[in-house]
């Protein structure tokens, strides 16, 4: 285990009364996802899919959730136009928000509703919040990604670098794409954290917490074999989505947003 910030990690396996594991950015959600998870001792998921409507990102959220683990839904929405899109993971929506809208118009969006925004990847090619971004309007967000498993480190050191220019509090995930990189990173907050609502209070006060990888061998394959997804993924994975299957469900001009973000639509 290697701890990035704030301390030193308890004993593996062990649960220390105040303090809540979350792996805090999964796309992938499953019986045998949860399993990990459990087996990672992990308490919590933050589950936010590409593509998908809030509504049904609540309901899987919800149909994954028990006693031991809690499956907290969140949108990581694609702002502005897709050659320089910014991704922004946002917990805490009481209303859907579409992808490829204008990326001050969705802040606006996301401060209306009082929700948690967090700046995941910050920096990662073509599909992050820039540092500029970030340092022009720090406010905005509650917190900077310091480590995604999906990353190089070169990337993640970058982000470690924008979270101290900022002063923002550091979150950290696995960005899952794949079962086996559940639980590769998590945050370990210090302080119980029960429901989504808990999560996003903790996130907007500065809540104490550090940010944990794993290490080793099998980390560092499967950190690789997520990066490798990531040129299917911007390439045809998203051409296909885009401009072959028709309207995405989180396409601002759907029929589910009945015209409200028509005027911040990028498309």
């Amino acid at each position: 285990m290697v701890t990035t910030n704030f301390g030193v990690r308890p004993e593996c396996g062990v649960t220390t009364a105040g303090q809540t594991r979350i792996d805090m950015h999964v796309k992938v959600l499953d019986d045998r996802v949860v399993e990990r998870a459990k087996n990672r001792d992990l308490d919590a998921l933050v589950y936010a899919p590409h593509f998908t409507r809030l509504p049904a990102i609540r309901d899987r959220a919800a149909r994954f959730s028990d006693d031991t683990l809690l499956v907290v839904p969140a949108r990581e929405v694609f702002t502005g136009p897709w050659h320089a899109r910014r991704h922004v993971l946002v917990i805490g929506l009481s209303d859907p928000v579409p992808d490829f809208i204008t990326f001050r118009g969705a802040l606006a969006e996301f401060d209306r509703q009082d929700a948690a925004v967090l700046a995941p990847h910050p920096e990662m090619l073509n599909v992050s919040c820039s540092r500029a971004d970030v340092a022009a309007d720090p406010d905005a967000f509650a917190a900077v990604e310091t480590h995604n498993a999906k990353c190089l480190p070169h990337q993640n050191r970058r982000a470690g670098a924008i979270a101290r220019e900022t002063e923002l509090p550091v979150f950290g995930s696995s960005y899952a794409h794949f079962r086996a990189t559940v639980g590769e990173v998590w945050t370990e907050f210090g302080a119980n954290l029960d429901t989504e609502a808990d999560l996003v209070a903790a996130l907007r006060s500065e809540t104490p917490r550090r940010v944990v990888r794993r290490s080793g061998p099998d980390h560092h394959l499967r950190s690789l074999v997520e990066f490798a997804h990531l040129g299917y993924e911007n390439s045809w994975g998203k051409i296909d989505r885009l401009f072959l299957s028709g309207t995405e469900p989180t396409h601002p001009s759907h029929i589910a947003y009945d015209g409200r973000f028509d005027d911040l639509t990028v498309y």
